[in-house]
C-alpha cells in the first residue's frame, strides 16, 4: 500500500493538516503551501516540504517524512537533507522544523541515541498515528490519515463513517476530493478485492471516479513496465551467455554493468559483440556508453 502518495495528496489538498498534528502550530499556518524540493551537491529529493510564499518574508520551513516501513538510517537521511536544504536557502528562513509521521512506535528507527538532542527538542516532532485517539473524535483530515493504519476488519466500518461524515460536514467540490481519498485508501488496503466488492463494502460506485480510472491506468502501465523489464532481463542474460562463450567467464563488475543496461543498448551490444576480438573491446565499448 503506497501510503506516502496518499499522505502527500492529503497535504496538497490541506496544507494546514500538518499543523493540526503539532501542539504549537505557527500563527501563519494558513499561508503555507506543500511542495517537494531538490537539493544538489549531493542531490537529495525531499518530498514533503511546507513553505511560505516568498512574498511573506522570512519564516520557518517544515520538513515532513511519512514512514510506514522500518528504516534504520531514517534520521541520518532526514536530518542531512533538512540541514543541507536549510543551509542552501538560509536567507529565506529563520528556522527549520521536522515532522516524522509513523503508524506506530514499532516502526521507528531503533538506534536513536546519536540524534537524542534533536529528537528531544521542540525542533523535531514525532507523530504516532495509532496514539492520536478515536478516529471518530479526530478532525476529519486527521481521521483520513489514521484510516491508513486501521486493521482490515475494522477499516470498512470506519471508512463508511468517514464518507457519511464528509457528506454532512463538507461542501462540494471538497467532499468529492475526500471521498476519492477514502476510496484510494480502501482500494490499496484491500488489493485482493474486485472493484465490485469494494463498491459493495463502501456503498458507493467507483467506476466513474477519477481514482478508479487512475488506478486502472496505473495497473496497465505497471503491466507494460513489467513486460519491458522481463524482456530486458532476458536480453541481458542472452548477451552475457554469448560473451562468456567467446571470451570465457566475465568479471562480476562487467556482468553487473551489462545487467544494468537499458534494452536498446543491450540490443546494440548484441550486434557489436560480433566484432569484438577480446574482453578489452567489450570493456572499451561499455566505457564509451
Amino acid at each position: 500500500m503506497r501510503r506516502d502518495s496518499i499522505f502527500y495528496k492529503l497535504f496538497q489538498q490541506s496544507p494546514t493538516l500538518l499543523f493540526e498534528l503539532l501542539t504549537e502550530p505557527p500563527i501563519n499556518a494558513e499561508s503555507y503551501r506543500f511542495d517537494s524540493v531538490a537539493v544538489k551537491e549531493p542531490k537529495f529529493e525531499i518530498d514533503g516540504v511546507f513553505l511560505l510564499p516568498e512574498n511573506k518574508g522570512v519564516g520557518i520551513v517544515y520538513f515532513c517524512e511519512v514512514q510506514f516501513q522500518k528504516d534504520e538510517q531514517l534520521y541520518e537521511r532526514v536530518f542531512a537533507e533538512s540541514s543541507l536544504y536549510f543551509y542552501r536557502n538560509r536567507a529565506r528562513f529563520s528556522d527549520w522544523q521536522a515532522v516524522i509521521i509513523y503508524p506506530s512506535r514499532s516502526i521507528e528507527q531503533s538506534d536513536i541515541y546519536p540524534h537524542r538532542g534533536l529528537l528531544n527538542s521542540p525542533q523535531v516532532h514525532r507523530v504516532y498515528l495509532n496514539e492520536l485517539g478515536d478516529i471518530r473524535q479526530l478532525p476529519l483530515w486527521v481521521s483520513l490519515m489514521v484510516l491508513t493504519t486501521i486493521e482490515e476488519e475494522q477499516a470498512p466500518e470506519e471508512a463508511r463513517y468517514l464518507l457519511t461524515r464528509t457528506q454532512q460536514e463538507v461542501s462540494q467540490p471538497l467532499s468529492r476530493v475526500i471521498i476519492e481519498l477514502v476510496t484510494t485508501i480502501m482500494v490499496y488496503k484491500f488489493e485482493q478485492l474486485s472493484r465490485m466488492e469494494v463498491e459493495s463494502m463502501l456503498g458507493i460506485t467507483l467506476k466513474e471516479t477519477r481514482v478508479y480510472r487512475e488506478i486502472k491506468e496505473e495497473g496497465r502501465e505497471e503491466g507494460r513496465e513489467e513486460r519491458r523489464e522481463e524482456g530486458r532481463e532476458v536480453m541481458a542474460n542472452a548477451v552475457s551467455r554469448q560473451l562468456t562463450k567467446r571470451f570465457g567467464e566475465l568479471s562480476g563488475e562487467m556482468r553487473l554493468q551489462i545487467s544494468a543496461l537499458p534494452l536498446p543498448v543491450l540490443e546494440d551490444l548484441s550486434e557489436a559483440l560480433l566484432d569484438f576480438t577480446n574482453v578489452a573491446d567489450l570493456r572499451a565499448w561499455l566505457e564509451a556508453r
